[in-house]
């Protein structure tokens, strides 16, 4: 038996001999089995026995599960409205910190501002699969149409538990390979959310060959449940299509033969962990066991999708996009060259000079991997011809490279300058951009950057 299934035994033992205590017997125990949800919720805060309080927690937990939507919903603006913080000992503390800024009146004051929900979450997470069931509340919580304050303040209390119990140090890097147990490889193919995993045939192409790796996240409350996974290639030289990775029949390599390491598919597995980071730690640590143990391995890239570029690009330059609203435009030779001519240098402002309202990178993906210190290495223009690709971007990949001696470097300009470090290939697609919005001295690659656009994407909206 595994540690983690003899505590979880442990667990439930223990509950089930508090709930015998509780909901059998005394007419104290009848109460317990009568009360609703929030009179339950109230009697696990002042709860004091262990086996007790596992009891309350896990009943809680059941009655919630059995909840409709309409009721589950209930739940969550409950948790909200009365279990906030308690108010008359929150304006005390501010009374008393005014008059008093000692530590003991700074953490009085700290205490008090705690909602009182953050405490009720800790002790449902002691209940037999707690964290796992807490994990599928905010899910729920998170696929709610409620974006009001409440929502917000509810949401930062479960991100700000889920940060500290999802912490690096309680996670465990696990290889994935084709001898890992069916039930673990069933939720690979489930959760697989940039490249989808068509079926057993496929995943094993993923994973058998011997330049093929997967690595995963798992945490010892989540038992068998992966948090994050990446797909790792190893080739010969940096790819700029998904189907030099993927097609069916490729020329396969043994691992010692590969100088590159390319990260071409990074899935986070529950939902209701949105937020909580855990991919920065998993390639970091992924790039270390790999040079241990390849240490012919000189590049380590992604192939990364682009899902922000073609929502961008319709807002952009909407009447320019007619050749676009053709989907088999990419099989015509010279529209595509067209396209190209066009699309790439958009690609390069997208990526380096638009950014967010708080100032970041537009796309997703780009703030992930720009954030963890990778730099914007290459643009492939039609990397992924998949449905999916050509709707969010146009067929557009990306390579980030991860230099370990520059991702510090690179993370802080990002992070205090707000630069995106990019290769000068990148760099110099943005200097055509500009060139063509200013005009140029005549010839065809200089001609103003709306002319360009409109001859080559159709000439915009009559």
């Amino acid at each position: 038996m595994s540690e983690a299934s003899f505590f979880t035994d442990m667990l439930q033992s223990i509950t089930d001999r508090g709930r015998q205590l509780l909901f059998s017997g005394s007419r104290a125990t009848q109460v317990a089995a009568k009360a609703d949800l929030q009179t339950l919720c109230e009697m696990l805060l002042s709860s004091r026995g262990e086996a007790s309080g596992m009891a309350l927690a896990a009943e809680i937990l059941d009655r919630w599960g059995a909840l409709e939507s309409e009721g589950a919903q209930a739940f969550l603006d409950m948790l909200h409205e009365k279990f906030g913080p308690d108010t008359a000992k929150l304006d005390q503390a501010i009374e008393n910190y005014r008059t008093d800024k000692s530590s003991v009146a700074i953490i009085a004051l700290h205490q008090a501002a705690e909602p009182r929900r953050q405490e009720l979450l800790r002790r449902l997470n002691h209940a037999p699969n707690g964290t796992a069931k807490l994990v599928r509340m905010r899910e729920q919580l998170l696929a709610s149409k409620d974006q009001s304050a409440g929502y917000h303040a509810l949401d930062a209390d479960f991100t700000h538990l889920f940060g500290s119990w999802f912490n690096r140090g309680f996670l465990t890097l696990r290889p994935i390979d084709w001898s890992t147990p069916a039930y673990i490889l069933e939720k690979i193919i489930k959760y697989e959310a940039v490249h989808e995993i068509a079926g057993w045939e496929e995943l094993r192409r993923r994973l058998a060959p011997a330049d093929r790796r997967c690595f995963a996240f798992f945490h010892p409350r989540l038992v068998d449940e992966p948090l994050v996974f990446v797909e790792v290639a190893l080739t010969r030289s940096v790819p700029s299509a998904i189907g030099d990775v993927l097609v069916e029949g490729r020329e396969q390599i043994n691992a010692d033969e590969a100088t590159t390491a390319v990260f071409y598919s990074i899935s986070n597995c529950q939902d209701g962990l949105r937020g909580i980071s855990f991919g920065n730690f998993l390639i970091k640590q992924v790039v270390e066991d790999l040079r241990r143990d390849l240490p012919g391995l000189k590049n380590f890239v992604t192939l990364s999708p682009v899902p922000g570029f073609a929502r961008w690009l319709a807002k952009a330059r909407p009447e320019t996009l007619t050749a676009l609203d053709d989907p088999n435009w990419p099989d015509n030779e010279k529209t595509a060259a067209e396209v190209e001519r066009v699309l790439l240098p958009l690609a390069a402002r997208y990526f380096l000079t638009e950014r967010t309202p708080e100032g970041r990178p537009v796309d997703p993906v780009a703030r992930f991997h720009l954030g963890n210190g990778a730099r914007l290495e290459r643009l492939n223009f039609l990397g992924d011809r998949s449905a999916k690709a050509m709707q969010q971007a146009h067929g557009l990949m990306v390579n980030y490279l991860y230099k370990l001696d520059d991702i510090v470097a690179n993370h802080e300009a990002l992070a205090q300058r707000g630069e995106v470090i990019a290769s000068p290939a990148v760099k110099s697609l943005l200097s055509q951009n500009e060139e063509s919005r200013r005009g140029g001295n005549g010839q065809q690659g200089s001609r103003p950057f709306q002319q360009i656009v409109n001859s080559t994407l159709g000439g915009g909206r009559k």
